[in-house]
């Protein structure tokens, strides 16, 4: 689930290229604050699906919402058991 739902976030990506020592901008604007920079555009391709997978990790930590992205989702238990 969490696979697919970072390939359908990766083909909403956009991409431009900015005035900085990392030239490359990539960001995901459906998912607020998933952004990144590289040198190449592979760098940020890598960087921001990085920072994607983050993302998903903090929010579902917090138990926090993760807005569907193209018909998938991820979603977060309301109450984590710890073994």
């Amino acid at each position: 689930m969490i696979r697919e739902y970072i390939t359908a976030a990766m083909k909403n990506a956009h991409y431009e290229i900015i005035e900085d020592e990392e030239p490359y901008y990539g960001e995901i604007t459906e998912l607020k604050g998933v952004w990144a920079t590289g040198k190449t555009l592979e760098e940020c391709r890598d960087n921001l699906t990085e920072n994607l997978e983050g993302w998903i990790l903090v929010r579902n930590s917090q138990g926090m919402d993760i807005p569907a992205i193209n018909g998938y989702k991820v979603t977060t238990p309301k109450e984590m058991k710890v073994a």
